[in-house]
């Protein structure tokens, strides 16, 4: 038995549930609007944190939850299909959350970030641009950064975009940067 197989008799019970069928019509066009950018630490599991329900958000998920090129290609291309798929709609809205406790800040340690680096991994300034130490500020350079986006400006009126921090310990989240 595998560390999946648990999963696969999870999804047979999700198929027969029939909650499949109550998706948006239109591919990445979520229900809610939403679109959140978070951590991949498990700790941090939309569905269970948020009470993210299907179809409601898309979710992305990297390492600190950081804001990255390839993020910002994915919204330009979901911010391009909502403006033509969805024109009645006045606004779209990101959500960019980092926590505490995150597993990305050990890319801060030298010799960690340095072996990373040899291992092709992103450069070491790179690296250390990507850790999570202080939530609070590194989601405002974040949302600044999503902001500024020369791939989003055209859209960035119809955009509101917010920043969070969410607390391992408490299992709240606190507003950083209010959406606009």
């Amino acid at each position: 038995m595998s560390n999946f197989t648990p999963y696969l008799e999870r999804n047979r019970a999700f198929a027969a549930s029939g909650a499949q069928a109550d998706i948006p019509e239109l591919p990445f066009i979520p229900f809610k609007q939403l679109y959140l950018i978070t951590c991949i630490d498990p700790r941090v599991e939309p569905a269970a944190v948020l009470g993210a329900r299907l179809g409601e958000a898309i979710v992305a998920r990297n390492i600190g939850g950081r804001v990255t090129p390839a993020i910002i290609k994915d919204l330009a291309w979901i911010v391009h299909l909502h403006e033509n798929k969805t024109p009645d709609a006045d606004w779209f809205e990101i959500a960019v959350i980092h926590h505490n406790d995150c597993g990305s800040g050990l890319l801060a340690d030298d010799e960690l970030r340095a072996g990373y680096a040899a291992r092709g991994g992103w450069d070491e300034r790179t690296s250390l641009e990507m850790a999570v130490l202080e939530p609070s500020k590194t989601v405002q350079k974040d949302v600044a950064k999503l902001r500024s986006a020369p791939e989003l400006a055209s859209a960035i009126s119809d955009i509101k975009v917010g920043g969070y921090a969410y607390d391992l310990g408490t299992g709240k989240i606190t507003t950083v940067v209010q959406p606009g």
